[in-house]
């Protein structure tokens, strides 16, 4: 499956820049807004006895109907169609995986391998009315940390309150058997008396966020990221998990302009 997806990704970036080409975009001459920001991004950790992630964390948005940014995920439209009121698009897109725990996390943890962050990228079909959007995306661990795929939809919606602009989407990601086990398992030379060897199957993640905008100028605002996901059920029964629910947020000031 790996093998197969990389080399549909290497054929559509070969002839990337024909299907350009044939994109129905918005008039050239149309401004390009753009959304640059920085912030603390914090995630707790389902294992037992490890401290939350606190990573500092760019945050990008930019869309013109070639490229895109969409915090720390980036992509490229190979297919599509942008318009006022309904747009789609097929893209070639990679994001960071930011999991995984170090043996020194936690006393629990001692005699464990190392499981590592990745790099995923893969095929990714956007479409979005009005403010509502749903985005689908098929991925491989370009790195070979947990060395298979992942696929993951998102239904989102956008609506405002007072000065405030909600964005609320949920999520749903299944899981491979590779990528459960790769974060989530304890192979045979990890076991102890405490902690029994464990080889969990595929499984869904479930999960819900929501960005809130607030502005404080016409370009300047402040931008909260809250998310929660659930371990897949699959992986509940771990010796590593001490929780259910992986909790994570951002908080950023953002800067808009248009070129």
């Amino acid at each position: 499956m790996k093998y197969i997806l990389l080399l549909t990704l290497l054929v559509l970036s070969l002839n990337a820049s024909e299907a350009i080409t044939a994109l129905d975009t918005q008039d050239k001459n149309q401004k390009q807004k753009v959304t640059l920001g920085f912030g603390p991004y914090v995630q707790t950790q389902p294992y037992k006895g490890t401290d939350p992630l606190l990573v500092p964390s760019p945050v990008i948005f930019f869309d013109n109907g070639l490229f895109y940014v969409r915090w720390t995920r980036a992509g490229m439209y190979f297919l599509g169609n942008k318009g006022k009121e309904f747009s789609w698009g097929l893209s070639l897109t990679a994001q960071p995986r930011v999991y995984g725990y170090k043996a020194e996390d936690s006393d629990y943890l001692e005699g464990m391998d190392t499981r590592e962050t990745t790099f995923e990228g893969g095929l990714a079909f956007s479409a979005t009315y009005n403010d509502t959007y749903i985005e689908t995306m098929l991925l491989t661990d370009i790195f070979a940390r947990y060395d298979s795929w992942l696929f993951k939809t998102e239904i989102g919606d956008e609506f405002a309150l007072g000065n405030f602009t909600f964005y609320p989407s949920i999520i749903l990601v299944y899981e491979s058997d590779e990528f459960v086990n790769y974060y989530y398992g304890v192979q045979t030379h990890e076991a102890t008396q405490n902690r029994a060897e464990f080889t969990p199957g595929a499984g869904w993640q479930f999960g819900a966020q929501t960005y809130i905008e607030y502005p404080f100028t016409d370009r300047l605002s402040a931008l909260v990221n809250l998310r929660i996901d659930r371990v897949p059920t699959s992986a509940m029964n771990s010796p590593l998990v001490d929780e259910s629910f992986i909790y994570s947020g951002l908080v950023s000031l953002i800067y808009t302009f248009e070129y």
